[in-house]
């Protein structure tokens, strides 16, 4: 074999390339029978491979204006490290992010979701309505001092009135009265314990502080005594009081102060001395329960008025 063989490793002689004709460099050869040179080729595969199609991108070289720098490529484990980083950054915020928002929707879903302007109405309204609550309670507790101010002078000024009221009824004689006090007995003869006498014997309890008076005949009748009460000698002996008939011996009951109605009775020229220079008897016993149970009717005034 000769040295040709071996290099082929065919064991074939490689023929060599046919010469073409002459005629421009790269032109086919004209004859209709000439084989295809890239047939007759033992390297060339059965069937040609399609070719790839590949993007044109400009190499960062072919960019105009591109520094040397810029066309650098980067190293590939350099970005994933950056993104890496940022990823970690993201992830954290989100979990934070998230943490806040349990937070806030355990303590109060509806807040959570309200927008800070209308948080700030909703402060603002709940300031003024606290406001007007607490002017509410400071009116309520004013009116309530007055209210009790108010029925505390009520209840004074009844109290008040109803104590003038039963003073009133005593000196009217429409209610019936009990207190410390005399009973002073007058008996003797008519001329005595006639209807002067004893109405002397009235005005001198009066002056001396008598509250309340009634005189009793023998008979037990009574006659309340006040202001209005007349004394008038009966026609046939005795005594007619505000036009009732009374006989002696006769007693009157009087309310006050026993000490000053007894110095009263018995002032030198009063109506002791007189009744006993007539021949009569003035006898006054102290008591301390007094009763004056005898009424009067009401009078009724036909002409004084009160001044308004």
């Amino acid at each position: 074999m000769s040295e040709e063989h071996r290099e082929t490793g065919t064991g074939w002689p490689q023929p060599a390339e046919p010469a073409r004709p002459s005629g421009p460099a790269g032109e086919p050869d004209p004859r209709p029978d000439a084989p295809d040179p890239d047939e007759l080729s033992p390297l060339a595969p059965a069937e040609p491979a399609e070719p790839v199609e590949q993007e044109d991108v400009p190499s960062p070289a072919e960019e105009p204006g591109a520094s040397a720098a810029e066309a650098k490529p980067v190293p590939v484990s350099r970005r994933l490290t950056s993104a890496g980083a940022m990823i970690a950054v993201l992830l954290a915020l989100l979990g934070f992010t998230l943490v806040v928002q349990l937070k806030t929707t355990s303590a109060d879903p509806t807040l959570a979701a309200t927008r800070e302007e209308d948080l700030v109405r909703i402060s603002s309204d709940l300031d003024s309505r606290e406001r007007r609550l607490r002017q509410d309670i400071e009116a309520l507790e004013e009116s309530q001092r007055q209210l009790r101010s108010g029925e505390q002078g009520r209840q004074a000024a009844l109290e008040e009135a109803t104590r003038r009221a039963d003073e009133l009824g005593i000196l009217a004689g429409t209610l019936p009265a009990v207190g410390p006090g005399l009973s002073v007995r007058f008996e003797g003869p008519e001329k005595a314990i006639s209807s002067a006498r004893i109405l002397d014997a009235v005005q001198e309890l009066r002056g001396a502080g008598a509250e309340a008076m009634q005189i009793a005949g023998a008979d037990g009748t009574a006659v309340r005594i006040i202001a209005s009460t007349y004394f008038v000698d009966g026609p046939s002996g005795g005594l007619v009081v505000d036009g009732r008939r009374l006989t002696g011996p006769y007693v009157i009951s009087v309310i006050g102060d026993p000490a000053t109605l007894r110095t009263a009775l018995n002032i030198p020229g009063g109506v002791v001395a007189s009744v006993e220079e007539a021949g009569g008897n003035v006898t006054p016993v102290d008591s301390e329960a007094v009763e004056v149970s005898q009424l009067h009717a009401p009078i009724k005034l036909e002409h004084a008025r009160p001044v308004s």
